[in-house]
Formats: structure tokens, C-alpha cells, sequence
């Protein structure tokens, strides 16, 4: 049977200075892998839509099967493709992507050979043959009944909506690339959110979209969701996060459930793949919310995309209870 929920994204090779612990180089990341495991949290049905080259160690593709992912929308080029991403995380957990030589300098450690001539992945972004198109959705995939679209350039996800738009796919997601938005972009917003369910975006990326015209982040949501999307949450980190209910301008405060910070990257994806599920249980975007603050709080907790998954049986349950109760409409 072909899969129910759909996740586009991008697979990189992660090498990762986190704030504690040791270094992680070289292991399988991306915004496919984090948001997939956050979805493959609360479902089972889930299918990968990414490319790689035939570089990429199969071994990983092999581990998202045993993991119960379909991978047959993971496209293999038939040359090399450059997927490295480094991240360095302060004290602070706060990142950075400067000069990687820097940051192992100043750890005292070896650089590794396979960082040389690295370059930061958004100056990649771009890049023709990492793009997600149409022909990608394997045929069977059209008949998923909803999807989650990661962070990459505007015109690809705009594409592959409408391309999924053929098919039977009704549940739209979309998490906007950083670096897009800025206020240029609200020229494309109107033409990529007709008819996109829930658009997700952090407080900084709602931010640099209305730079210089308000601070109000309930204002910003609210012109947003105009273009045409039912629900604007917005990420806030450790502060948790923000629902705009377009079709009756209701607004809800949810706090992000007290996690123990290990390594924060992808939890904002892991985010997104829970939105789905939570969603998706009976169309209500609020249990979106809880669902995908649930999946943020177990990835925060650990490092590997596949962390969430291998807690305690219960332990999400448990903390989707504890994060309901802490709900409050503004």
C-alpha cells in the first residue's frame, strides 16, 4: 500500500559540534530525516521524498527502511552531490555555521579531511540538481492523503504543492527556508498558500518578513494567513508556540514542554512531522501543536534523527497529556 503521509526534505551528511557531548561526523541528517521521525512518532505510514548522489552511503538509506520508511521517492543521481552541512553549538545552544576550520581550532580538535572546501548549505540551496520537482512523487505517492513540505526554495515547494494537487493529497504543510524570507517574498506568498493547510515559521523568519513595518507577531500571522493558508503557527523556541486560526482570528499560546536540551538541531522539523500527525487525528490544529511540541521535546533530548524513536514506550503520550494542560487562548 502506497503511503499516507508524505515528507520533502533534504538529506545531508551532518558533522556536528554540539554544546556537550562528542562530535558527531559524517552521520545522516537533514530536514527529511528529522522531520519524518517526528511524524514516525504518532505514524507508520510514511513516505521519504529527497534525492541524493550516488556518493551518499546506502547504509543510511537502508536503516530509513528498517525504520519502516518507504524510501522509494528518494531519488539517486547517477553522480556525486554535495550534502555536507556542519553546525557548531555554543554553550548556549545557540548555532553556527561560520568556518568550520575555526570552531575545531578552537576546540582543540582534528579537522576532519572530508570538510575541506566546505561550503554553508544555503549557498547550496540553489543548486539545480538538489531541487525537488514534480517527477520526483513517485505515482503512487499522489494518492497520500497529506504532506509536509521542509524548508527549500519557494519555487520548488510551490511546485511540488501543485504537482501533489493532481492526486488525492488534501493536507498541506509547509515550512518556509529561512533565507527566503524576507519582504520580497510576500510577492510569491499569495500564489505559494492558496490552499496550503498550515504554514510553520519561526518568530524570526515571520520577523524578517515584515521588516520594518510591525513587531506584532499576532498582526504579522494574521497577514499572512490572507494569502490563502488556514493556520500560522509560529515557532518560539523554548517559549513554545503561536496559533492563528485564520477562518476565526482565534489565537492560542501553547508552552513548549520543559525538555532537557542535549542538541536542538532538526527539532524544529521534528516539529513539523508531529503538526502532521497531530493534525491529521481529526483536522484540529491545536492537537497539531501539541503533537509536534511533543516530537520537538523528545529530539531536543538527543542527537540523531532517529532519537524520538527510540525513547520509552509512553513517554510521548505521557508528555502529550502534560502539554494540553498548558494551552491558553489570548
Amino acid at each position: 500500500m502506497p503511503p499516507q503521509f508524505l515528507v520533502f526534505g533534504n538529506l545531508t551528511r551532518e558533522y556536528l559540534l554540539p554544546a556537550i557531548g562528542q562530535p558527531r561526523l559524517d552521520v545522516a541528517g537533514g530536514s527529511l530525516l528529522y522531520a519524518a521521525a517526528g511524524l514516525r512518532v504518532w505514524e507508520s505510514d510514511v513516505g521519504l521524498v529527497g534525492r541524493v548522489g550516488d556518493d551518499y552511503p546506502r547504509a543510511w538509506l537502508n536503516e530509513c527502511k528498517r525504520r519502516g520508511f518507504d524510501t522509494s521517492g528518494i531519488k539517486i543521481l547517477s553522480k556525486n552531490l554535495d550534502v555536507r552541512e556542519f553546525t557548531s553549538y555554543n554553550e548556549s545552544f545557540e548555532a553556527s555555521e561560520v568556518n568550520p576550520i575555526t570552531h575545531f581550532a578552537r576546540r582543540e580538535m582534528t579537522f576532519p579531511k572530508n570538510l575541506l572546501g566546505y561550503q554553508p548549505l544555503e549557498e547550496r540551496a540553489l543548486d539545480e540538481a538538489r531541487r525537488l520537482v514534480v517527477s520526483d512523487i513517485p505515482e503512487n505517492y499522489l494518492s497520500a492523503r497529506a504532506a509536509l513540505i521542509c524548508p527549500m526554495d519557494l519555487m520548488a515547494q510551490n511546485q511540488l504543492i501543485a504537482g501533489l494537487k493532481r492526486g488525492n493529497t488534501h493536507t498541506f504543510v509547509l515550512d518556509p527556508l529561512h533565507t527566503m524570507m524576507t519582504p520580497k517574498a510576500k510577492r510569491e506568498l499569495p500564489a505559494l498558500l492558496n490552499g496550503v493547510t498550515a504554514l510553520l515559521l519561526s518568530q524570526e523568519e515571520l520577523r524578517n518578513l515584515f521588516w520594518g513595518e510591525t513587531h506584532d507577531l499576532w498582526q504579522m500571522a494574521e497577514s499572512v494567513s490572507m494569502y490563502g493558508c488556514e493556520y500560522v503557527v509560529i515557532k518560539c523556541g523554548a517559549q513554545g508556540q503561536l496559533l492563528f486560526i485564520a477562518s476565526n482570528k482565534r489565537k492560542y499560546e501553547i508552552p513548549a514542554y520543559p525538555a532537557r536540551i542535549a542538541d536542538p538541531t532538526g527539532a524544529g522539523d521534528a516539529f513539523g512531522g508531529g503538526f502532521l500527525a497531530g493534525y491529521c487525528k481529526n483536522y484540529d490544529p491545536l492537537e497539531g501543536v501539541f503533537y509536534g511540541s511533543v516530537s520537538a521535546s523528545l529530539k531536543l533530548e538527543g542527537s540523531g534523527a532517529f532519537y524520538p524513536l527510540d525513547v520509552l514506550p509512553g513517554l510521548a503520550e505521557a508528555r502529550l497529556n502534560a502539554v494540553k494542560a498548558l494551552v491558553r487562548e489570548v
